[in-house]
């Protein structure tokens, strides 16, 4: 059994999503966010890096998935929003958690077949994925998105090896 991580990250909400894979079985063992409601950037980081070690100390993932950053127009949110990816890729070194990173499009292909998928159609099939009836937020259910996508290319990379081998 592997025990995934995904993370969703951003400077004011990291999402942030277990799930366990064994052979094609997958399911989730805990979705959540790290807030970052009050206090300067640096402290804001330091929150997302407490929060995500906090979650790697109590759950013990094997691997660490976090979605890359996206630049669109905002330049200034794309660094924050980088540096909040930092922090948390951090936590998880320092537990020795190998990390895999993944474009927002390559997880939305993995998951709804098509890069250019809405939140919406994200959040439909992680649910579908891991039989999950629970009310999920749209950064934790991202974030879960990411470890599905990382399961995923894991199982391809190990049939592939196995039909080279």
């Amino acid at each position: 059994m592997t025990r995934i991580l995904g993370i969703d990250p951003g400077s004011r909400t990291t999402g942030f999503g277990l799930i366990d894979v064994e052979g094609s079985r997958m399911r989730m063992v805990v979705a959540g966010c790290v807030r970052c409601v009050a206090g300067n950037f640096p402290s804001r980081l330091k929150i997302v890096y407490d929060g995500i070690m906090e979650v790697v100390t109590e759950y013990r993932p094997d691997e660490m998935a976090v979605e890359e950053v996206f630049v669109h127009k905002n330049a200034n949110a794309a660094l924050k929003l980088g540096q909040a990816r930092g922090a948390a890729i951090c936590a998880g070194l320092s537990r020795e958690l190998p990390v895999f990173e993944y474009a927002a499009r390559r997880v939305k292909q993995a998951l709804v077949g098509k890069g250019g998928a809405d939140k919406h159609q994200v959040q439909h099939m992680v649910k579908v994925l891991l039989n999950c009836h629970d009310e999920l937020s749209t950064d934790a259910s991202d974030a879960l998105a990411v470890a599905l996508c990382h399961a995923h290319y894991q199982q391809t990379r190990q049939r592939y090896a196995t039909v080279v081998s």
